[in-house]
């Protein structure tokens, strides 16, 4: 089931720029890490920008919903900032909550790893929660 996530990512090329690595792919749940880069990641104070908070959030909701129900698509998502994501990486983890015929309801949790602002080794900065769709995989 890893490989096949991780194939997914690498056909989507937002998560090659951004450097999304799927580390993990079980049934029901998936995780990711990223590197910070300080170039081209940061928002006007220096932390992880909500973009790519958001991104990870919904990258690891899908993937953990694909593990179950195969190609999907979100039809709503949320996002809570709880902290500003400041760290060396970043590891979402995404768990499906109930997967039925129509809709998969997910969650995620994205920590920053590395020395924070704080000086924590590890802080929850964010969580997300997804509704998402089964889609049939494209026409030949």
């Amino acid at each position: 089931m890893l490989e096949a996530i991780q194939a997914i990512n690498r056909t989507a090329s937002f998560n090659r720029w951004a450097g999304f690595e799927v580390t993990r792919a079980e049934a029901g749940e998936a995780e990711l890490r990223m590197q910070w880069r300080a170039g081209d990641m940061g928002q006007y104070a220096g932390f992880l920008h909500a973009g790519l908070i958001a991104a990870l959030l919904d990258t690891a909701c899908g993937f953990a919903a694909a593990t179950v129900s195969g190609r999907v698509l979100a039809s709503h998502f949320s996002v809570n900032c709880m902290a500003p994501a400041v760290g060396r990486r970043f590891v979402v983890r995404g768990r499906v909550v109930k997967a039925g015929r129509k809709q998969v309801f997910a969650t995620a949790e994205l920590y920053a790893e590395g020395e924070n602002v704080d000086g924590q080794a590890d802080k929850l900065v964010a969580t997300g929660n997804a509704i998402l769709v089964p889609v049939a995989p494209p026409s030949p």
